[in-house]
């Protein structure tokens, strides 16, 4: 299949242009041409998903599962293409991409297997009882129903696992729910290809052309009109808190507020045990300059803060990671405005006073270099500055005097993704008195390994406690993530002839 692409936009089942364009900004090779967003654009995407949910939000699931698996055969169609133009724009290595699609083949596969099972609809029935006393109870059923049209935003880490048929879209289809995205600027033509492959399965399958629609580029305010739509119910947003954080508090004041799914920043700290750093410091130093480095460190769940109690066994590790990240050759950033954020970030830890850089070098180009930086507990607590997340290659050594200062510092952290324990049997106690503490700050909390890397499953949590999302109670990865796509709806004394048939079974 020879790539093919018009640079314009899908709205509801029509490739459409539009007065403005932008130019794309690749890693390799000369721009694209790609017209830009609009409110109209906006405006149509959005009354053609309202159209739309009145036919599939009301879809047996085995119909969307079956547009599931459509979209998954559609995209593994035109892998070649999408692995082409996804070099070109992002810089990032083929194979990763070609790992990135079959995640992104898997994934839609996992929730067209989750939804036949019906299990998430969480189904209740509590019989009439009409002879009780002091007052009868009625018949009442409760089921999961999808709650209408829903924004999403692609990652600029993701062209394909977070992007245009990524996690949030893939849920949302899962739940009934037409989805209208706004496709991120760094990878537009990756983003078209994969909206050709959505729109394919759409005609194979005869659905409503408004359950899906592509809107390319365009500037803040299309974002913002995008959320603020009256016919969009949710939004599913990855990017940086700023960004984020702006749009949830556009859905909060909005006449009727809607829930916005925002996976925005973390440091993803780990709590290295003196048992463990004593009896394999060095192969977790090595471990964490891999972690740190791979795919330039431009994953949201880098492992950028570690924190060791001081001594020898620290310094060896500390050896160890520095060994590693010498080892490691500048690498492409996916975005201009990514590598100029990651050189400022580097200079602002570099800067603060009782910090000291042990790893580093200058590099003003869109390639990046590894930061190491080393520090105290005490300056770690009273400096902001260099608590924050730094998107790319950056680590930061944080010695502490004992135990007690780690909780201490545990007790301080904001919400993250994830949190990390490395810990040898004579840690137990240690990790028990922890434990408690990150279970509250992070939505995964591992041991023995390097959060990087998401496992597409039923039991992964991939959020957390602000600022790592603006949800706490959900996941933008995994099954669980078509959840936060459905509200529940309780049938009172409803004729079972008009029931949904969902509550059969």
């Amino acid at each position: 299949m020879t790539l093919r692409l018009t640079g314009r936009h899908l709205i509801a089942g029509e490739w459409r242009d539009s007065g403005g364009t932008f130019l794309s900004a690749p890693s390799t090779g000369e721009g694209r041409v790609f017209f830009a967003g609009t409110q109209e654009l906006v405006d149509a995407a959005a009354e053609g998903a309202e159209d739309a949910f009145w036919s599939f939000g009301y879809s047996t699931r085995e119909e969307r599962a079956a547009f599931l698996e459509a979209i998954a055969e559609e995209i593994d169609r035109r892998g070649v293409q999408i692995t082409e133009i996804g070099v070109e724009e992002t810089g990032l290595p083929a194979a990763r991409l070609k790992g990135e699609r079959g995640r992104t083949i898997g994934q839609l596969r996992l929730f067209a297997s989750h939804i036949r099972d019906g299990a998430y609809l969480d189904r209740r029935h509590d019989p009439a009882l009409p002879d009780r006393q002091p007052s009868a109870r009625p018949d009442l059923h409760m089921l999961q129903r999808p709650i209408g049209p829903v924004a999403v935003f692609g990652a600029s880490n993701f062209p394909l696992a977070f992007s245009t048929a990524g996690g949030d879209t893939a849920a949302a289809l899962a739940a009934g729910c037409p989805v209208v995205v706004k496709g991120h600027g760094a990878h537009p033509g990756t983003g078209e290809i994969v909206a050709q492959a959505i729109s394919a399965a759409i005609t194979r399958l005869g659905l409503h052309p408004g359950v899906f629609s592509l809107v390319q580029g365009g500037k803040r305010d299309v974002g913002e009109v995008l959320v603020t739509h009256p016919l969009i119910k949710a939004v599913g947003f990855t990017g940086s808190l700023a960004g984020g954080r702006a749009l949830f508090d556009l859905c909060a004041r909005r006449p009727e507020p809607i829930p916005f799914f925002g996976e925005l920043g973390s440091v993803n700290p780990m709590f290295l045990l003196p048992h463990a750093v004593e009896a394999r410091g060095a192969e977790i130093g090595k471990g964490w300059a891999a972690s740190l480095t791979m795919g330039a460190g431009q994953f949201c769940t880098n492992p950028g803060v570690a924190f060791v109690i001081e001594g020898p066994a620290a310094e060896a590790l500390i050896a160890a990671t520095v060994e590693g990240l010498r080892g490691v050759d500048r690498q492409a950033m996916l975005t201009d405005g990514i590598a100029a954020a990651y050189r400022d970030g580097a200079r602002r830890v570099g800067a603060a006073e009782g910090v000291e850089e042990i790893v580093g070098s200058s590099c003003e180009t869109r390639h990046a270099a590894p930061h190491l930086f080393e520090t105290t507990g005490e300056v770690w607590q009273r400096d902001h500055a260099i608590r924050e997340e730094v998107f790319g290659p950056l680590g930061i050594v944080v010695k502490l005097q004992d135990l007690a200062e780690m909780e201490s510092i545990a007790r301080g952290l904001v919400g993250q993704l994830t949190a990390t324990l490395h810990l040898d049997d004579g840690d137990a106690a240690a990790a028990r008195r922890l434990l408690p503490i990150l279970e509250r700050k992070a939505g995964r909390v591992l041991a023995n390994g390097f959060p990087t890397g998401v496992e597409v499953s039923d039991a992964i949590v991939h959020g957390g406690p602000y600022p790592a999302s603006t949800n706490f109670g959900a996941t933008s990865v995994g099954t669980l993530s078509i959840r936060r796509f459905l509200r529940p709806v309780c049938y009172q004394g409803l004729p079972s002839d008009i029931m949904p048939a969902d509550i059969a079974g």
